[in-house]
């Protein structure tokens, strides 16, 4: 006999289709957090450049003034390659002594993507040929002195008049400024943190004293420092292994066993004649 006779068997029907649910409901968390464990610590080192405040939408600020040199090109592809594969919300104002808004606030990251080329210097074609980086399309047009206010500026009255959600912006400049623009420019990082619009700055081979005024007035955690030699920066921060979910998973696998052991399998039917 493979189960035992009860004449009120109708009555643990409950309790039967309660504990079905509870290994189910076990075993799916085993199976869901092995998943995104594994879906996460696919890119355990993948590298954040700036900080941005979740649910944010930001207005990347982007210097191509002429002190811009190719020799910081690298830096600027590094950037808005990490932004593009970070996903999310961006608008784009690009800037020199004026500013114009590139792309609207609320395209897709990927929108970002496009732009790294002129930014990334090309495979060398042949021997004592080096390789240059592609014109890109602000350098006889645009091109000139810098105000950064210009572009902070712009990138506030987006934020500002156009009614954007969580706005905060990422300015990316050599902080180079037009000595006469600096009254400008403390003027408008005030109307920043008036309005309470995060700004984070990407800092590439700024000169100390350039830095040390940021530094000074946006404070030093939100100026990211670029290596020229690599075009790498300061890392903010990494996708950690995912020990949480490695632990819940560890977690529920031991509840389910413990409760298999626990309530060992008991089959019943009614009685028989």
């Amino acid at each position: 006999m493979s189960s035992i006779p009860v004449t009120d068997a109708p009555l643990l029907e409950p309790i039967r289709r309660r504990t079905a649910l509870l290994r189910a409901g076990l075993g799916a968390i085993v199976v869901g957090a092995v998943v995104a464990a594994t879906l996460v610590a696919r890119h355990p080192q993948r590298e954040t450049i700036v900080q941005i405040p979740g649910g944010s939408t930001a207005i990347v600020v982007l210097d191509v003034s002429a002190s811009i040199s190719s020799e910081t090109y690298s830096q600027i592809g590094t950037t808005l390659s990490a932004l593009a594969d970070e996903g999310g919300r961006y608008g784009l104002v690009v800037f020199s002594d004026q500013a114009y808004e590139a792309l609207p606030p609320g395209s897709p990251a990927s929108d970002l993507r496009p732009l790294v080329r002129y930014f990334t210097l090309p495979r060398q074609q042949g021997e004592g040929v080096p390789p240059q980086f592609p014109a890109n399309p602000w350098t006889r047009s645009f091109t000139g002195g810098t105000k950064i206010s210009a572009g902070l500026t712009l990138a506030h009255d987006i934020a500002v008049a156009g009614g954007v959600t969580q706005p905060a912006v990422v300015l990316v400049s050599d902080l180079d400024d037009d000595p006469q623009d600096v009254r400008r420019l403390g003027a408008v990082l005030f109307a920043y943190r008036r309005d309470a619009i995060p700004v984070q700055v990407v800092a590439l081979d700024p000169s100390a004293q350039d830095r040390a005024l940021f530094t000074r007035i946006l404070g030093r955690k939100v100026v990211v420092h670029g290596s020229p030699a690599t075009g790498g920066f300061t890392v903010r921060s990494r996708t950690p292994f995912p020990w949480a979910l490695v632990g819940l998973a560890l977690l529920a696998a031991a509840a389910l066993a413990v409760e298999a052991l626990w309530s060992p399998r008991l089959e019943w039917g009614g009685r028989t004649a």
